[in-house]
């Protein structure tokens, strides 16, 4: 059971920090890196073989959530989505064509945005797009992101004879003056409702998003929440702490910043969610999302082969992702791209028939080592470095062990982890605070200058 840090220790570790849904993570990247750099690592992903994952970003939304750290588009106009799709038609066609002998997905994921913004007939339209260059391994894990306000029973069918069988529902929280300021509205009914329609057209796997450190949240009303969440028996949960960046997104400077959460109340609203979650049977899984002791997920990580990817955590190894969409990002051939930020120049790159990548990096050795070490401790909650040296060398264990050795004193003196020379473990006091244990290995931290806007880590 994760317990409770002290006031003093959640002061003394609460500071900037990376999620590390990446490494190197997004800062460092540069626009160095373009087309020509991604077609070289196109090149190389085709030579590698096996399946890829697949994901697609569909920025629109009906509105501008005020919380909201991803990249979207507010419109009520759908016929935007058709123009989107011509050209996302045109740049799946430019990026398959450098992968003429890789063309079969076991994962694929829609993300936004609002995917659901897409009518039934759009929805297939860009499941089409995909089909048309690559083929869906027999065991493919579709998956997609929806608002349970705007999605239709009949949008839950169409993506079920495409074979979607993942599904995953933001809710944040159904407090009425928490979901007004946010500019988040949605009912617990019209919610619970589209769960059962999911599991009616065979989704193996519900989740639900929430957040906590939203304005005007108390250990009251969010309790209620976690209630309505157990009551609608999700098979995960992802709770995720706000990531209030007003110099990042502007549009959160909407939120009255006096109605937030302090950090000692953040902490309390977390730790709540995990006793009812865990009470009901759940697992905390990694930083912060939960599945029942039977999901994949909860097997994954008692079985060492538990992942981190942009989506989260997820059982599917870290193979090459090929991504589509203004700003989505690959992992690809041992570097991360990300595709034009701004929709006009996506629309235009693409209509020039150049591919939209507009920044990215190239993995060197020493980043694919500390990459693996990260995602070690912020899956697996544990780090052993006699597979450091299996894997990369005697040299790749002494450069982890010297980071390690640095700071492991001070942490374990804290009570955040153990290390007995060759395995460090992550207490239950320090799975709040993973995040911080991970920064030990992230070399580019280390650096001086350059500024990193990060999240707080509580």
């Amino acid at each position: 059971m994760i317990q409770i840090p002290s006031t003093q220790l959640i002061k003394k570790y609460d500071r900037p920090g990376p999620r590390y849904t990446s490494y190197p993570t997004a800062p460092e990247w540069t626009e160095a890196f373009g087309p020509a750099q991604y077609v070289e690592h196109l090149a190389r992903a085709n030579q590698q073989g096996g399946p890829l994952s697949i994901y697609v970003h569909l920025p629109f939304c009906r509105e501008m959530c005020r919380f909201c750290g991803c990249n979207v588009v507010a419109t009520h106009d759908r016929t935007r989505a058709d123009a989107y799709l011509d050209v996302l038609e045109k740049e799946v066609a430019l990026v398959a064509a450098k992968l003429p002998d890789r063309r079969a997905a076991s994962q694929l994921h829609w993300g936004g945005g609002t995917p659901t913004f897409l009518d039934e007939k759009q929805l297939v339209r860009c499941h089409d797009i995909l089909a048309r260059h690559f083929t869906f391994t027999s065991d493919v894990e579709k998956a997609i992101e929806i608002d349970p306000a705007i999605t239709t029973r009949s949008q839950i069918e169409v993506l079920a004879k495409l074979g979607f069988n993942r599904i995953s529902m933001g809710v944040q929280d159904f407090d009425a003056r928490v979901q007004e300021v946010v500019g988040r509205i949605q009912g617990e009914k019209e919610t619970a409702d589209l769960v059962q329609a999911a599991r009616d057209n065979g989704f193996k796997g519900v989740n639900l998003d929430l957040i906590y450190g939203l304005p005007y949240q108390t250990p009251e009303t969010w309790k209620k929440t976690l209630e309505r969440i157990l009551a609608i028996h999700p098979d995960r949960m992802a709770v995720f702490g706000f990531a209030y960046v007003p110099w990042s997104k502007p549009h959160q400077r909407l939120l009255p910043q006096e109605a937030l959460p302090k950090t000692e109340q953040r902490v309390e609203l977390f730790l709540s969610a995990v006793e009812a979650f865990t009470g009901a049977g759940y697992r905390l899984i990694g930083l912060d999302h939960f599945a029942l002791e039977s999901d994949e997920l909860a097997v994954a990580q008692s079985g060492g082969y538990l992942y981190r990817n942009f989506q989260g955590y997820t059982v599917r190894p870290a193979d090459d992702t090929v991504a589509f969409g203004m700003t989505s990002i690959s992992d690809i051939g041992g570097a991360y791209a990300q595709n034009a930020h701004k929709l006009k120049d996506w629309e235009a790159k693409v209509g020039a028939g150049i591919i939209p990548v507009d920044r990215g990096a190239s993995m060197s050795a020493d980043d694919v080592m500390r990459r693996f070490t990260i995602n070690r401790v912020m899956c697996l909650l544990r780090l052993d470095l006699r597979e450091i040296a299996e894997k990369f060398g005697p040299e790749g264990r002494a450069a982890v062990e010297a980071d390690l050795r640095a700071g492991v004193k001070e942490l374990e003196d804290d009570g955040l982890v153990t290390f007995d020379g060759d395995v460090l473990k992550v207490t239950p006091l320090g799975q709040l605070l993973v995040r911080n244990v991970a920064m030990l290995f992230d070399a580019y931290l280390k650096k001086e200058g350059g500024k990193k806007q990060f999240s707080r880590t509580v």
